[in-house]
């Protein structure tokens, strides 16, 4: 029974992993991607969010970002949307440099994502740890993906 687990688990892996190459690979390399807006749409009114006072993970990047926040479509909230002014030369568009973890806008993904926890629930919220007391290989591979998560927002 253990090794149909097993079996299971590296079948699983083997999936997830063939998802993260096919994301890599069918995104075409385009050069104006470094100045795609990052949007989340926040649970709040217009009016109560306001570029001068925004929440810390956003008001660490100063001037080196351009906010932009606008009503979100059909009464949902408000959009906010934050983009670099300027990248490093050369890293920001590469996949190489995503999956080193080099590339600028995955700190900004992670900001713009820590910004909506705290304008929604006033705290930024993490998973437990450990999420487990035993170590299985499905529980790994949770924590492969988690981590890899991280710093994309999306596996």
């Amino acid at each position: 029974m253990t090794f149909r687990k097993s079996l299971w688990a590296a079948a699983a892996a083997l999936a997830a992993g063939a998802v993260v190459v096919r994301r890599s690979t069918v995104r075409p390399a385009d050069p104006a991607a470094a100045d795609r807006w990052l949007t989340v749409t926040i649970n709040r009114g217009p009016g109560d969010i306001q570029p001068d006072k925004l929440p810390a993970p956003l008001q660490e990047y100063g001037d080196r970002i351009e906010t932009r926040i606008r009503p979100a479509p059909g009464d949902r909230g408000t959009e906010l949307a934050v983009r670099l002014r300027q990248t490093r030369s050369g890293t920001s568009d590469s996949v190489p440099a995503r999956l080193a973890g080099q590339d600028p806008r995955q700190d900004l993904r992670r900001a713009l994502r820590e910004a909506k926890s705290l304008l929604e629930a006033g705290e930024v919220l993490l998973p437990d740890a450990p999420p487990t007391t035993h170590d299985t290989p499905g529980g790994k591979l949770v924590g492969l993906l988690t981590r890899r998560a991280g710093g994309e927002g999306v596996l």
